[in-house]
């Protein structure tokens, strides 16, 4: 039920993601009954057979998350992180509220064995294949050994989901040099160099989409800064472009030859290709969508939830978790 524009939109992409998958995996759809049975046979006659499950409660955008967690025991995040715990169902995603998203994760999975705090890690385009940002919003406080674990957990995600063989790992600052930023980033800087990862040093927001890394760790308030700026720049960028475009006959002309090339550009920056965020460190596989997800940014979450659990992504960030542990990193 969570979304802008739920539950129809989440609906409508979730019918297009069976219709993609086959039968690579199924699906339930948690929320108000009699609303969502009323929405599956509008958007599809033939989708009667996907099971629901009733939770009469409903977590609204603006609520704080732990707080409306705790009374809406029986809202559709809430009950959706109870059957991933049980294991009823493998993976769950939502676009609702986030902060109520990680919350019911958090407390329903608990953590992948000696994570401190999970993270929300966002696909961030950029001129080369691409680079994960984590964190993007889960944690606005965070400890030097915080940062080295969204490393190791960016790390795995990378290798695993993006295919990056040895990722190469940067730390957000203002400069370069590793005397550069406040006490936390120096003395991530520390532990980071200390580590056995491939890691690049500092780097900055330019960084980010010139395509140097693969993973850039932060702490989740400056993660969130970044998250949210890159959308609006995006969006300033494609409302631009459509502008100038009517704005005489020969751009008019114009963007028909280059209405292909438009298309890949659109389809690069447009973050409805990539879903959702994986919530890493929870003990279970949670997407979450955007809270203006469109029928096909639901699509492609709920494909990247299925590639999640296919890949073992929480199995293999445990073993490299220990790893680094065994590599006894200086822990601060």
């Amino acid at each position: 039920m969570g979304g802008d524009n739920a539950p129809r939109v989440v609906i409508q992409g979730l019918l297009e993601a069976l219709a993609e998958a086959g039968d690579q995996f199924e699906a339930v759809v948690v929320g108000d009954e009699e609303q969502v049975t009323r929405e599956l046979k509008d958007c599809d006659s033939g989708s009667s057979s996907i099971p629901v499950v009733h939770a009469p409660e409903k977590v609204e955008m603006g609520e704080p998350g732990l707080v409306s967690v705790r009374k809406k025991r029986n809202s559709s995040i809430s009950v959706l992180a109870k059957m991933v715990r049980e294991g009823e169902i493998a993976a769950m995603v939502s676009a609702g509220n986030t902060g109520a998203v990680v919350a019911a994760a958090y407390l329903n999975l608990g953590r992948v064995e000696r994570v401190e705090r999970p993270a929300i890690a966002a696909f961030m385009p950029n001129q080369k294949n691409g680079c994960v940002v984590l964190d993007v919003g889960a944690n606005s406080e965070c400890r030097p050994v915080n940062l080295l674990q969204f490393a190791v957990m960016g790390g795995t995600y990378a290798r695993r989901i993006l295919r990056r063989d040895n990722p190469r790992i940067g730390l957000l600052n203002i400069g370069e040099e590793s005397s550069k930023g406040n006490e936390l980033a120096q003395e991530a800087h520390k532990l980071l160099a200390d580590s056995p990862l491939n890691f690049v040093g500092n780097v900055e927001g330019k960084d980010i989409f010139g395509g140097s890394v693969d993973v850039v760790v932060c702490d989740g308030f400056t993660g969130n800064v970044v998250l949210k700026f890159t959308e609006s720049v995006i969006d300033l960028l494609a409302g631009s472009i459509r502008e100038h475009i009517k704005r005489d006959l020969r751009s008019k002309v114009g963007a028909v030859l280059l209405r292909p090339a438009f298309d890949r550009f659109k389809a690069q920056l447009d973050y409805a290709e990539y879903g959702g965020a994986p919530l890493l460190g929870v003990n279970g596989v949670c997407i979450i969508a955007h809270g203006s997800s469109s029928p096909r940014a639901i699509k492609n979450a709920v494909k990247a939830a299925a590639s999640f659990v296919r890949t073992d992504v929480n199995e293999q960030m445990s073993i490299d978790l220990k790893e680094m542990d065994g590599a006894n990193v200086r822990r601060a």
